[in-house]
């Protein structure tokens, strides 16, 4: 049962309800006992399992809003959100969404992109029901329970061949000897330096001049994808680069541009010379290929950032087997 108070010029309303506490403060005493009414209901249908009149849409934004903003990969959550947003089951009051609507949508949805895509897009949805359950009442059961998930595809092995990083280069229009003025170039110089380092594009973007340190041939990343920082070794060539770099100096950021221009630039260089089935992010797998040469594993673990050995070979040390049987004698 609502209690309510007149405070001054407002009304504070109380409502305690099947063990949920309310409040809020209203300016008239009509609006507080409507509120009440209202949230009075809402309770006594969640009780019953039966959701509030609320979109999906909305409670996907509001998610947006208050939960993702607050996370370091901020921007590609919301992003994901956005294109969930785009289909149909968004347009759905969050109570009538069935385990039917998201197989449908996985099922669509696996005709656009991989299963790996779908299963990440997955696991940020689940958030998005288990927040609206536990933080927001919203829902008392889970509509994604009993979905069978996609299986995984194939691990990627694409790796950099010589040929295909000097085309980039000759798009870029760089060289040793080039003077930098482009982001082309940087591009260029940061695919060249991701493959000497296997930093990650964000890693190499947001790379400052205070956390270059020539004379230990040391990169340091304050913070990294897993949230730990580590001290990134650097090889002859990317001290090359980094001392090319130095030379056009402007700011604190050594590559001078952010991940986003950095992934649109070397998107727009790749088709350029018929390369789209190149990711940037190949260039780790070909730098820890590469390194899997000079260092043993639990080196190249600390080199990476890789907390998960598992991770590490599955998916990013793709070696050449007839290398390793050249190795064997």
């Amino acid at each position: 049962m609502a209690t309510i108070r007149k405070r001054g010029s407002s009304y504070r309303v109380e409502i305690s309800k099947n063990g949920i506490r309310k409040s809020a403060t209203f300016k008239t005493k009509s609006e507080a006992n409507a509120w009440a009414v209202d949230e009075e209901r809402k309770i006594e249908s969640l009780a019953k399992g039966i959701a509030p009149d609320v979109l999906f849409r909305d409670v996907i934004i509001r998610y947006q809003n208050e939960i993702s903003v607050t996370k370091k990969g901020a921007r590609s959550e919301i992003l994901r959100l956005g294109r969930f947003l785009k289909y149909d089951i968004a347009d759905l009051y969050i109570r009538d969404v069935r385990k039917e609507d998201f197989e449908a949508w996985i099922a669509k949805r696996l005709t656009e992109v991989s299963s790996a895509s779908v299963r990440r897009e997955l696991v940020t949805i689940s958030s998005v029901i288990t927040t609206a359950m536990n933080k927001w009442g919203l829902l008392s059961k889970s509509p994604l329970l009993g979905i069978d998930k996609p299986k995984n595809s194939v691990e990627r092995t694409q790796r950099y061949s010589q040929v295909e990083i000097d085309k980039i280069l000759e798009a870029a229009a760089y060289t040793k000897e080039t003077e930098i003025n482009d982001n082309y170039q940087r591009v260029a110089m940061a695919m060249l330096f991701a493959i000497e380092t296997a930093m990650r594009a964000g890693e190499i973007a947001s790379l400052t001049w205070e956390n270059v340190f020539f004379e230990k041939r040391i990169a340091h990343l304050p913070t990294s994808k897993n949230g730990y920082a580590r001290d990134v070794p650097l090889s002859s060539e990317a001290i090359r680069l980094l001392k090319q770099l130095e030379g056009v100096k402007n700011g604190d950021l050594v590559f001078q541009m952010d991940a986003d221009v950095l992934s649109t630039t070397f998107r727009r260089l790749k088709k350029q010379v018929g390369l789209e089935h190149l990711h940037f992010h190949d260039t780790r797998r070909e730098a820890l290929t590469r390194l899997s040469r000079k260092v043993d594993v639990m080196t190249l673990a600390k080199i990476s950032g890789h907390r998960d050995l598992r991770i590490l070979q599955n998916t990013y040390y793709a070696p050449n087997m007839s290398d390793v049987a050249n190795l064997l004698g």
